[in-house]
C-alpha cells in the first residue's frame, strides 16, 4: 500500500483515509492547508491506487495493514485518524485495533456494519455493486442519472467514472460487501481514543442506522452536524467558495478542518 506523506517536519500526525470510488487525491483541497501545521499520512487504498494493480481486500485487513505499517515505521502516537464513508469504517477499525495511541478518530459519514439478516445484506451489496458496474460501463451520462447532480458537478462525476474504469470487478464487489459487513472486535477493546461522528445535514436520513449503531455501540461518541452539505462534501469544498446562508458557519467548519482539525470545533453538536 502506497502511503503519501506531507508536512513531515511537524509533530502532530493525521491519517486521512479516502472513501470508495475515489483516489487518495480526494483530499487535494485540504492537504495544502493541513500540511502547514500537521504531518499527513494519506494511503492509496488497494484497488484504488493507479500506481498499483492490487485489488481491494477488506476493511479489517486494510486497518490491520495500516496499524502494522505505523508500528513498523516507529510511530508512537497519531493525533487523529479521519475517514470518510468507507474510509470511516477503516478509521474506526484502525482505532479499535491500534498498536499505537490514537487521540481522535473522526468518521465523516462513516459506514457501520449492517445489523440485518445475512441474505438481506447480500441483496444490498449486489444492488450497490451493479450500480457501480453500470456507472463503470456507461460513464458520466449514467452516473448523472444515478446521483443527485446538485451534490456533484459533472467534473466530480467524470472523476468517479475514470476511477471506476480503473477498478476491477473484484475491487468493486469487495468494497461494498466489506464496508457494510465488517466485524468489530467482540468484546470491544478499551481504548482512550475520542470518537467523533460527523455527518452532513442533507444526509441525516441516510445515516439514521449508522447514527443508531454509533450511539448504541460507542456511547462516548461525539456527534457533529455539517450544515448545507451532502455526503462526503466537506473536504471537497474549495477555500473561499462557500455559498448560501451558511457561508460563515461552513467557512468556519472548513477552516477548523484544515487548520486545527478538532481543537476548537465550533459547529453544531450534541
Amino acid at each position: 500500500m502506497n502511503i503519501h506523506e506531507f508536512g513531515k517536519e511537524h509533530k502532530e500526525t493525521i491519517l486521512l483515509i479516502h472513501p470508495s470510488v475515489v483516489k487518495w487525491d480526494y483530499f487535494e483541497n485540504v492537504i495544502p492547508l493541513l500540511q502547514e501545521k500537521h504531518h499527513l499520512l494519506v494511503p492509496a487504498l488497494p484497488g484504488y491506487d493507479f500506481e498499483n494493480d492490487s485489488d481491494y481486500t477488506s476493511v479489517e485487513q486494510i486497518a490491520s495493514e495500516l496499524n502494522d505499517w505505523l508500528k513498523a515505521e516507529g510511530y508512537t502516537e497519531l493525533y487523529a485518524v479521519y475517514g470518510c464513508s468507507m474510509g470511516g469504517s477503516i478509521a474506526l477499525m484502525t482505532a479499535l485495533g491500534q498498536r499505537i495511541r490514537i487521540r481522535y478518530c473522526v468518521m465523516d459519514g462513516g459506514i457501520t456494519p449492517y445489523q440485518l439478516p445475512w441474505i438481506v445484506t447480500r441483496f444490498i451489496a449486489l444492488k450497490d455493486y451493479f450500480m457501480m458496474m453500470i456507472g463503470r460501463t456507461g460513464g458520466v451520462g449514467l452516473l448523472e442519472k444515478a446521483f443527485a447532480t446538485d451534490d456533484y458537478s459533472r467534473e466530480d462525476l467524470q472523476y468517479v467514472a475514470d476511477v471506476l474504469r480503473h477498478c476491477s470487478r473484484k475491487t468493486l464487489w469487495r468494497t461494498f460487501d466489506s464496508c457494510n459487513n465488517y466485524k468489530v472486535p467482540e468484546p470491544l477493546p478499551v481504548i482512550d481514543t475520542q470518537i467523533h461522528y460527523w455527518y452532513a445535514k442533507d444526509e441525516e436520513k441516510e445515516r439514521k442506522t449508522d447514527l443508531h449503531y454509533m450511539k448504541t455501540k460507542f456511547p462516548q461518541t461525539k456527534f457533529q452536524v455539517l450544515p448545507n452539505l451532502g455526503h462526503g462534501g466537506l473536504v471537497l469544498q474549495k477555500t473561499g467558495i462557500i455559498c448560501g446562508n451558511d457561508r460563515k458557519t461552513l467557512g468556519k467548519t472548513l477552516e477548523i478542518f484544515c487548520l486545527t482539525f478538532l481543537k476548537t470545533a465550533n459547529i453544531m453538536s450534541y
